[in-house]
């Protein structure tokens, strides 16, 4: 089966793509830079059978922000702790969302309450506030 050029749909943001020297110009880092942030856990790149390093557009997201955070003086650790505080606000967010949602859901399954009239007889009532 043939396809059309019309049927062409590009890659998105977590493909695996670019080998590590495409990385590298994309991001404003040397290579050997993203070896070292593999080895310290930063950037997960994917392996090719061959042990070749392929980056995604998120990777080289991820790579800029980390080299941007670096630049303004956080020391690599301080990267990692901040990225991982980054993911969790993230899954939170995420989670958030999803509560909302089955709240709402649930409002719209209860069954609706009229309201009723109250009638209050009660006198009026001051209430002082002494000092101690």
């Amino acid at each position: 089966m043939s396809r059309s050029q019309g049927d062409f749909v590009p890659p998105g943001p977590e493909a695996k793509v670019f080998v590590i020297s495409v990385a590298a110009e994309l991001s404003g880092l040397h290579p050997q830079t993203l070896r070292a942030y593999d080895r310290l856990g930063l950037v997960r790149p994917a392996r090719t059978g061959g042990g070749g390093r392929r980056y995604s557009l998120r990777d080289i997201e991820l790579l800029r922000s980390v080299a941007r955070l670096t630049a303004e003086g956080l020391g690599l650790e301080g990267v990692k702790r901040v990225l991982e505080l980054e993911n969790q606000v993230l899954a939170l967010q995420a989670r958030v969302v999803e509560l909302e949602t089955e709240l709402e859901e649930r409002d719209s399954d209860a069954p609706r309450v009229r309201n009723l009239p109250v009638r209050f007889d009660a006198q009026p009532f001051l209430i002082r506030r002494t000092r101690r």
